[in-house]
């Protein structure tokens, strides 16, 4: 088995999402490590082609697969499979130089095809705003490949070199043609750490270090990622030895590992935001339609008692979904807890007696955060009824928008207020209920002559222009367009409002010193 400092280094940068692969051992690789996930494992995420817009899927891939540039802990545009790039004076092009040694599991070269395939095979995250930026991708030599531009775009990078999306994630052109879409799920090769060794869809991922990899193998020889969908079967699997590594562990389940000998609870804190997602406020016949409701939801929330019961108090609550650390963002600071004001807006918006708010969808598988908001609704006169489902059910009844009522959100990913915004805030957002035309016109002015003047992106204009009242509503276009984020959302939605930690619990089988990272969901603000 492999010694506890081993454990140790790779839970510290599996919080990351780098898994193993941050750090170059010194020794070859040797052990094993077993991991017991909050999710259940989706062939997709096996495949870069389908990455969603959220972190999940990157545990997979940050094992597996490699892209040409990617967020590490030297930074969040870390060269990987490039080992540089450069953009064109007049920002149209930016031209990547591969690594002559990168090569995938089966042996090939990574080369500027295989850039440009998996490029325009690429069908995830944000995939139909990247196609309509980029006119090309040109394989200009086997080592370098560039990507072409109908017209600048500052955001570029971002889109593509962070968690943002998937579309700077490398597969081998031949042998994906050649096993099919389908053949590759099953079977993936990838220029990753790891390699396959066999898939149980829903159950379980063995993995075993890739001898070749350009960074030098990782220090743990076999990974293991087991589903284990209810956290007090992860706990127990923890206690009983069968896992290493239990990944997101809330309220009393934690809590209760934190006060046992040879646990340790550490929550790094991620750019992940929790938010309430009101589909319904488009509709003028909603109450959710209503500022003032919204912003009675968002009082009648205690944020502060949320973090403490689920994340133990590691979060960092927030007005805003868009993490303050992203470029572009702007810090809002969430709305007191004042029952009292909630139930007086209520009343003067024509609900003295409250309303039926419709069905109330956690996020998978935040059941228990949930409830709780439910509860804080409810006493104001706000009442919901839970509907739980399976995550990939959740999802897919998301994108297709046939979730109605109130949606608790969360997501992680890296990138800057542009990239946050997309998916979810504009109007062909892939998660987008409804749009308002000022944020949109904001949105898609891009300077033309390539001007990166922070003054002139999109994300900037999105936080700070002022507000301009609308006929019936009261309210700036970003509480409008939020009223499950931005500022009202971050009022509502981003109720919780809280930056992310994350629990998982390490432990080692030579030590009863297990590490605790926690799984904090916090909301909104990172």
């Amino acid at each position: 088995m492999t010694s506890l400092s081993a454990r140790r280094r790779v839970l510290a940068l599996s919080l990351l999402l780098a898994l193993i692969v941050c750090i170059p051992p010194a020794f070859a690789a040797e052990g094993e490590l077993r991991w017991g996930l909050h999710v259940t494992l989706a062939p997709k995420w096996l495949d870069p082609a389908e990455t969603e817009a959220f972190n999940t899927p990157f545990m997979v891939l940050y094992a597996v697969h490699d892209a040409l540039v990617k967020p590490m802990p030297a930074g969040v545009l870390t060269p990987s499979l490039a080992e540089s790039w450069q953009e064109s004076k007049d920002h149209l092009s930016y031209t990547f130089n591969l690594r002559k040694n990168a090569r995938f599991h089966n042996g090939e070269p990574v080369t500027a095809e295989d850039v440009k395939f998996s490029f325009e095979r690429y069908k995830g995250a944000s995939a139909t705003l990247l196609k309509e930026k980029v006119k090309e991708v040109q394989a200009v030599s086997p080592t370098q490949a560039r990507f072409v531009l109908k017209e600048p775009w500052p955001d570029f990078m971002t889109f593509f070199g962070t968690t943002a999306s998937g579309a700077g994630w490398i597969v081998p052109k031949k042998y994906v043609e050649k096993v099919g879409d389908d053949g590759f799920k099953t079977a993936p090769v990838g220029a990753g750490p790891y390699k396959v060794v066999s898939f149980k869809p829903g159950v379980e991922l063995v993995l075993e270090a890739f001898d070749g990899y350009w960074r030098k193998a990782p220090s743990v020889k076999r990974l293991v990622m087991r589903s284990m969908p209810e956290e007090t079967t992860r706990a127990a699997a923890l206690r009983a030895g069968e896992v290493d590594i239990v990944y997101l562990l809330t309220g009393s389940t934690a809590e209760a590992l934190q006060k046992a000998p040879g646990y340790k609870v550490v929550a790094p804190l991620l750019s992940g935001a929790f938010w309430l997602e009101l589909t319904e406020q488009w509709d003028p016949k909603s109450p959710w339609h209503d500022r003032r409701v919204r912003l009675a939801a968002s009082h009648a929330i205690d944020r502060q008692a949320v973090n403490k019961a689920e994340t133990l108090g590691f979060s960092r609550l927030t007005g805003n979904f868009v993490p303050r650390i992203f470029q572009n963002a702007v810090a809002y600071e969430p709305p007191a807890y004042d029952p009292a004001r909630a139930k007086k807006l209520l009343a003067e918006a024509g609900y003295p007696n409250g309303f039926e708010g419709g069905d109330f969808y956690p996020f998978p598988p935040y059941n228990s955060m949930a409830e709780a908001i439910q509860g804080y609704l409810q006493a104001v006169g706000i009442r919901t009824q839970t509907r739980t489902m399976e995550r990939a059910t959740y999802f897919t009844q998301w994108r297709e928008k046939k979730l109605r009522g109130v949606i608790l959100v969360i997501t992680a990913t890296f990138g800057n207020a542009a990239t946050r915004l997309e998916p979810y805030a504009t109007k062909n957002g892939i998660y987008a209920y409804g749009s308002v035309p000022e944020i949109d016109d904001l949105y898609h002015h891009h300077p033309r002559s390539g001007d990166q003047h922070p003054d002139l992106r999109p994300g900037l204009h999105l936080g700070r222009r002022p507000a301009r009242g609308r006929a019936g509503r009261g309210a700036d276009p970003w509480l409008r367009i939020l009223g499950a984020r931005g500022r009202l959302a971050a009022q509502v939605s981003r109720w919780p409002s809280t930056r992310s930690g994350s629990i998982s619990a390490a432990r080692s089988p030579t030590s009863s010193s297990t590490t605790m990272t926690r799984a904090a969901r916090s909301a909104a603000r990172s």
